[in-house]
């Protein structure tokens, strides 16, 4: 698995880990967060590595799932990059170097990112 498939099954978890069953959720701590082996992980159970691996596809299948439902994950990192938007916008503006003309547009840029995450 990838750092970043590592990195996104993660943040689902996060945003969705109450939703799976008990079971699903351990062995998604136990994986990502303690670092745990997949045997370390079947030891701990009493089950095969086989269905630790199962166990961890069907929560991440899971996850996935209710982000393509939901979308909180897409919303939280689209409203992280209007915001990154907006402040260098503001920056500019306060760096005094714009005309009155170039803040009203950028102003206007600003309302138009607001008004898309609102959507």
């Amino acid at each position: 698995m990838k750092i970043d498939d590592i990195t996104q099954a993660s943040l689902l978890y996060d945003f969705y880990g109450q939703l799976l069953t008990k079971r699903k959720r351990e062995v998604m701590e136990l994986y990502y967060e303690e670092n745990l082996s997949l045997t370390e992980i079947a030891d701990e159970f009493g089950i095969s590595k086989q269905a630790v691996s199962d166990a961890l596809r069907n929560a991440v299948k899971s996850l996935n799932e209710y982000e393509s439902k939901l979308g909180l994950v897409e919303k939280l990192q689209n409203t992280n990059d209007a915001i990154a938007r907006i402040d260098g916008i503001i920056d500019s503006i306060i760096g005094g170097k714009l005309s009155s003309e170039d803040t009203i547009t950028s102003l206007r840029t600003v309302k138009d990112i607001i008004d898309k995450l609102e959507d």
